[in-house]
């Protein structure tokens, strides 16, 4: 799994650098089939449950699972790429978002937000301590900041399928849920917006996006459970 989480942060760094204004998004979903097969891995997303693409590209009041297409992405955008691949059986997970250019400063803040969110979710990831313990950790930071957290959408237990069990909400009250146990692979995943936490579903029954309109970010990492601090899987 290191390996997979190797290739997933080198593949979403170069993604990451490559968005700006007048790129359509399709353009990024072809630089991320190309970076996987330089690292001769494989995509976790194409085909799963049918999506058709390798990269998923979520703009402004998008959460997550937006298919790339022909839209252009403009100044003050901001961009959340999630993207996943599998090394030998075994898959990597991530996003992160990218503010294009000058964005507003509750975008910035929102950004900041959801970021800080998943390092507090991972900081309290360890042995011995539960599940519910590290909803409550992304819960109260997001919330502290005048956010709020996505919350039909999970995080959850990853290896050689990219969706196991358990779940891990982004709310929950401490000390409960179950146990984590040293070696358990977790991708913890914040999705946060400016506004309200529901949620609605595209025409294409992909797209997931605000009920209220408001901006929302989304950060993910993969990492393993240790007796002290967590490894985190897919940073560089």
């Amino acid at each position: 799994m290191r390996r997979a989480g190797r290739v997933v942060a080198m593949v979403l760094s170069r993604l990451a650098g490559e968005v700006g204004p007048g790129v359509k998004t399709k353009e990024l979903d072809r630089v991320c089939v190309a970076e996987l097969k330089k690292h001769g891995a494989t995509a976790s997303f194409k085909g799963y449950r049918g999506f058709p693409a390798s990269l998923c590209v979520s703009v402004n009041n998008e959460i997550v699972h937006d298919i790339p297409s022909d839209r252009v992405i403009q100044e003050g955008d901001i961009v959340s790429l999630d993207f996943g691949a599998i090394v030998d059986g075994f898959h990597g997970d991530a996003a992160m978002t990218v503010g294009v250019g000058g964005v507003s400063p509750e975008a910035g803040r929102l950004i900041e937000a959801a970021e800080g969110a998943l390092a507090a979710g991972i900081g309290a990831a360890r042995s011995g301590a539960r599940l519910g313990d590290v909803s409550v950790a992304i819960q109260q930071h997001v919330e502290s900041r005048g956010f709020s957290v996505v919350r039909e959408y999970t995080g959850h237990g990853i290896g050689r399928d990219m969706h196991e069990e358990p779940s891990v909400p982004n709310f929950g009250v401490p000390g409960q849920g179950p146990v984590m146990l040293k070696g358990m692979t977790l991708a913890l995943e914040p999705m946060v917006n400016a506004g309200g936490w529901r949620t609605v579903v595209g025409d294409d029954h992909w797209l997931v996006m605000t009920a209220d309109g408001s901006l929302s970010a989304h950060f993910e990492h993969t990492i393993a459970v240790t007796d002290g601090e967590a490894e985190i899987l897919t940073a560089l």
